[in-house]
């Protein structure tokens, strides 16, 4: 028996903190396709059930595109189960609007809730503050049997983008379970449980931010309940990858000379077209170089589907290097040398001072 394990879809996420408003439409959309698409890989291979571990949608109000694009794929697939465990992002709004529940959409609630398959029983539970405090010791489980338990929020140490309810792993050892199926951190992680069992997020199905690079997808689980052992593959399947790529740029002197870097790293990692990049410029560097983030991002926005340049460099310059120098340019740098900012406020203050002194747009 094959199951698909994803979770945080997020789907009419707004996409606006880095795209524009014509990107952000076409991620969306692409988001969405993505889904349509991981049906579609389960129909081909012979997929049993979908088992979503939270957040399908990202916000109360849904699309009509949207809403009715996840129902249309759950009636048109009547021999797939979709097993929808909602997260902290989901609300009723996608049930309240269905007219009558698809006999293959199965739900969880507020109690432990089992969906039989032969051998191989998946339960799962949504956590509230009424149930956190008890819900393991209320967990029975067959010991005979495959047993995947599914939740949504974060275990110590693997916390996400927004808060959740806690999951408490030592309370889930010696439960008999195989698998636990998790949703809530968008970066795919597994380790043991146990003896017998293993915990594993997915993570999300396509990155929506640099904190979300990387491959992303779903992981299929291939189930021999009969010898009650399973294998367990993660599936690559986003329309887009996205990347952060630190750029060491200690000792140059020009934009041009920081552009050969960041020629010189994204080679390393043979980035399509279609990817989403963005160049984290680090190192010290010398308070008159010159390096002009705008017009880096312009000179590689050919290169990827969207691109950015932060710069996070340090200013290699000590208050002895100016403590005699009778310039205004000395005085400047000895006064903010002098403050109270932060360090790296103190990069940025030089660097724009020194800049505006030199008749540089800011």
């Amino acid at each position: 028996m094959k199951i698909i394990h994803c979770a945080d879809l997020h789907l009419d996420a707004k996409m606006t903190a880095n795209l524009t408003k014509e990107q952000a439409r076409e991620r969306r959309k692409e988001i969405l396709r993505t889904f349509v698409r991981m049906v579609e890989y389960a129909a081909r291979n012979g997929v049993r059930a979908i088992l979503i571990a939270g957040d399908l949608f990202d916000t109360r109000n849904i699309s009509a595109l949207v809403r009715n694009t996840v129902r249309d794929m759950i009636c048109s697939h009547p021999e797939i189960d979709f097993l929808y465990l909602r997260g902290n992002h989901d609300a009723d709004s996608f049930l309240n609007k269905l007219e009558e529940t698809p006999s293959n959409l199965l739900l969880f609630g507020s109690e432990w809730t089992t969906y039989l398959y032969g051998n191989v029983a998946v339960t799962g539970l949504e956590l509230g503050p009424d149930n956190r405090s008890t819900c393991c010791n209320s967990l029975v489980l067959d010991q005979e049997a495959f047993n995947i338990v599914t939740l949504h929020g974060q275990i110590a140490g693997y916390g996400g983008k927004e808060e959740a309810e806690t999951i408490g792993l030592n309370d889930l050892k010696n439960k008999g379970i195989d698998y636990l199926a998790l949703g809530h951190v968008h970066k795919k992680t597994t380790d043991r449980l146990d003896n017998r069992g293993t915990w594993c997020y997915p993570g999300c199905l396509e990155g929506r931010g640099f904190d979300e690079c990387g491959e992303k997808g779903f992981v299929l689980i291939d189930i021999d309940d009969g010898e009650r052992s399973a294998s367990y593959r993660f599936i690559p399947i986003a329309a887009r990858t996205l990347y952060s790529v630190e750029v060491d740029v200690t000792g140059v002197k020009t934009t041009q000379e920081a552009a050969v870097r960041m020629e010189s790293e994204i080679a390393k990692l043979s980035c399509s077209s279609g990817s989403m990049v963005k160049f984290v410029l680090t190192g010290e560097v010398d308070v008159d170089t010159e390096i002009s983030c705008p017009y880096l991002q312009e000179l590689f926005s050919e290169y990827f589907y969207y691109e950015k340049v932060s710069d996070r460099t340090r200013l290699s310059v000590s208050y002895s290097d100016y403590a005699q120098d009778v310039s205004l340019k000395g005085e400047f740098i000895r006064m903010v040398l002098d403050s109270e900012l932060s360090e790296e406020n103190k990069t940025e203050v030089i660097r724009c001072g020194l800049m505006a002194l030199s008749g540089e747009e800011i």
